[in-house]
């Protein structure tokens, strides 16, 4: 007789992470709501990871591949899931005990919502580079319920930021079959991708209440400079495609899009010339001007950079 499928599958993607992987496991088996799998989807980690996975035995199944990027081991977790709910955490976030029953009440009071996700905590580090435990935040201190400026039909403001964050969202399984799974062309931006795509076909809900701690450090993906503005590309393709209205009719206008991008593009110049990339980071300040020309600062920056100026970052 085949085992039954568990309400949940678990997908964590891990690379050389022996620091935090123990943390972010035992925050997923010490949940309240049990029924789940958890994988771990290694990526060809050369430290201690696969060893510190294998060490919990049966209750976590660990799946392995050769260095392919975390798309694609969050690709192969999803293929191999079994749950009618899935889960994508990040292998050095960690989540509040509390965090799947929520958002599991929350998918069977509203069968048509595909995803839920909720509010989470910056998790820094002290200035001796030790995070505080998780027991030290309080989540009583932050209000309970639902965020409806955030619930409902998004892609609107998704358009705007990447509000969602891949460690704190349950999803259906089924909106991967509809929608598809991760674009693994993308080095960057790869969720807000998966998310503006849900967003064109299903609801979501946001919890106030954060359930989820985003640790940060040095080594985190979003602090290296790229070559390519993903965020800008991105977010220029889905407004051609699918416009900038979402499915209830909630919209934003040209000029928040335009001077939205704009900050993007300011942003990503400022991230090349603080790491000396001049001849990238003064084509974003033009690209920022141009699209937005009400905003003179972007286009200050280059003279600015030209005469030795960096961003104290």
């Amino acid at each position: 007789m085949a085992d039954p499928k568990p309400a949940i599958s678990v997908i964590i993607p891990s690379y050389n992470c022996e620091a935090y992987i123990a943390e972010t496991i035992g925050s997923v088996l010490d949940q309240t709501f049990g029924d789940l799998e958890l994988i771990v989807v290694d990526d060809g980690s050369t430290d201690r990871t696969r060893d510190i996975v294998l060490s919990y035995g049966t209750p976590v199944r660990l799946l392995t591949q050769k260095n392919a990027g975390v798309c694609a081991a969050r690709n192969y977790g999803i293929r191999e899931a079994t749950g009618q709910y899935i889960c994508l955490m990040d292998h050095d976030d960690y989540w509040f005990p509390n965090k799947l029953a929520l958002q599991l009440e929350q998918m069977h009071r509203h069968p048509e919502v595909g995803l839920v996700y909720s509010s989470f905590i910056w998790w820094h580090p002290g200035e001796d580079g030790v995070f505080p435990h998780h027991n030290s935040f309080d989540q009583a201190s932050f209000p309970d319920g639902t965020d409806e400026q955030f619930s409902g039909w998004i892609y609107h403001q998704l358009l705007l930021d990447c509000w969602v964050l891949t460690s704190a969202a349950l999803i259906r399984a089924e909106v991967f079959d509809k929608c598809g799974v991760y674009d693994e062309s993308l080095p960057y931006s790869e969720d807000w991708d998966l998310w503006l795509r849900f967003s064109r076909e299903y609801p979501f809900i946001k919890l106030k209440r954060p359930l989820t701690l985003y640790r940060q450090h040095p080594r985190q993906g979003n602090r290296v400079p790229r070559s390519i503005d993903y965020r800008t590309e991105l977010l220029a393709k889905a407004a051609a495609k699918w416009g900038l209205c979402s499915r209830d009719g909630r919209c934003i206008t040209k000029r928040q899009f335009n001077e939205n991008i704009a900050r993007y593009h300011s942003e990503y110049g400022l991230h090349n010339l603080s790491a000396g990339n001049l001849k990238t980071a003064n084509r974003a300040f033009l690209k920022a001007w141009s699209r937005y020309p009400l905003n003179w600062k972007s286009l200050a920056f280059i003279p600015a950079a030209l005469l030795g100026w960096r961003p104290k970052w």
